[in-house]
Formats: C-alpha cells, sequence, structure tokens
C-alpha cells in the first residue's frame, strides 16, 4: 500500500495563516488580495486550489452566499453549523440539530438522511441597527 504523503510548501503555509487570520467567511478572490496585500506572489489559481484542498480534506469550511463560495477555518473539530450575516459576514459557530428533528423532517417527505449541512443566514444585531436607522433616515428623508 502506498502511503500518500502531502507536501508543505510556503504558499501553502501563507494560504492557511492567512485563512486562519480571517474570522469570518472569506471568498478566494478577497483572500488572494490579501495575500498581494502582505506582498505575497501567489497566483489566484493556487489560492482557489488550496482552499478546496483544505475543504476536501475537512480542515476548512464553506458556504455558497450571494452565489459565491466562502471559506473558513474552524476552531472546533467536532460537527458544527454556523449562523452566518449576509451583509457583514459575522459568522457565529452553532451546534447542530438533533439527529431525531432531521429524521423527522426527512422521514415527513419521504427521504432518508444521509448527510447534512446547515447554515443559517440573516442579519446579525449591529446590522439590524444599521438597517433600521436607514429606513428612519429615509422615512424622514421623503
Amino acid at each position: 500500500m502506498v502511503e500518500h504523503i502531502e507536501r508543505q510548501t510556503k504558499q501553502k503555509d501563507a494560504i492557511r495563516a492567512a485563512l486562519a487570520d480571517c474570522e469570518e467567511f472569506i471568498s478566494a478572490q478577497d483572500l488572494h488580495r490579501r495575500l498581494e496585500d502582505e506582498g505575497l506572489k501567489i497566483g489566484l489559481a493556487t489560492v482557489y486550489r488550496q482552499l478546496n484542498a483544505l475543504a476536501d480534506a475537512g480542515a476548512a469550511d464553506t458556504i455558497r452566499l450571494d452565489g459565491q463560495q466562502l471559506f473558513r477555518l474552524c476552531g472546533d473539530d467536532g460537527h458544527h453549523h454556523h449562523l452566518v450575516c449576509r451583509r457583514c459576514g459575522k459568522t457565529v459557530e452553532i451546534d447542530p440539530p438533533s439527529e431525531a428533528w432531521l429524521r423527522k423532517v426527512a422521514d415527513g417527505h419521504g427521504f432518508t438522511v444521509e448527510s447534512h449541512t446547515l447554515e443559517v443566514f440573516g442579519l446579525c444585531s449591529d446590522c439590524q441597527k444599521e438597517q433600521k436607522a436607514q429606513k428612519a433616515q429615509k422615512a424622514v428623508s421623503e
């Protein structure tokens, strides 16, 4: 049997370190821009490849928001899900729903559960306040 040994490279280490510095989910393009701003010359294709490899290995979580794939390293190795602010990207890890609830919902629709992902999108409290203030300002100006 041949054991697969993964090569560590400066680029891979730089991408992982930059991703670790992000508290929220980030796109490959934004992460690439951050790396360039730090003076690192890493191609966008390399960033995509490394982020997808991290996700495939289970080392990074991914979500889709506004048609874009976003990535995030999570400190907890356990199974978890996220609340994600669709406006500012603030992310909070949450415990998964109970298996009983998932099976009940699936059974109710004639499905079985093989795997699941759950991300909850909405507005964080800061963005809710900002949105209310903008609506109030707009009402005053009308």
